[in-house]
């Protein structure tokens, strides 16, 4: 999707490009940050606190299962690749978009 760079659609699901803002006061998707999808979290980044809440939060936002959500990469980064499975990039999207700023 042209309008959004950190959405990629895939055969089984779709690809987000997640920037991470942990230690924020309540966890909550903030827009986007350059081209990745920002996102506060209430959680620390220690012993992977911080990207289990990031799951838990995609998870809620997108209305998928938290077994849907993984993290490809990124785990030590702000910088982070999702995967969400089941969900079609049109719908990730309209799921995502009263988030975005």
């Amino acid at each position: 999707m042209a309008d959004a760079p950190w959405l990629s659609p895939r055969d089984d699901g779709v690809d987000l490009i997640v920037h991470a803002r942990p230690g924020a006061r309540r966890s909550a998707l903030a827009g986007v940050h350059g081209t990745a999808l920002a996102v506060r979290l209430a959680a620390r980044p220690v012993e992977g606190a911080a990207n289990d809440e990031l799951i838990r939060v995609l998870a809620e936002a997108l209305s998928v299962p938290r077994s849907a959500v993984s993290l490809r990469s990124g785990g030590q980064s702000r910088t982070k690749r999702v995967h969400v499975a089941g969900i079609d990039a049109a719908t990730a999207h309209a799921r995502l978009a009263p988030y975005l700023n």
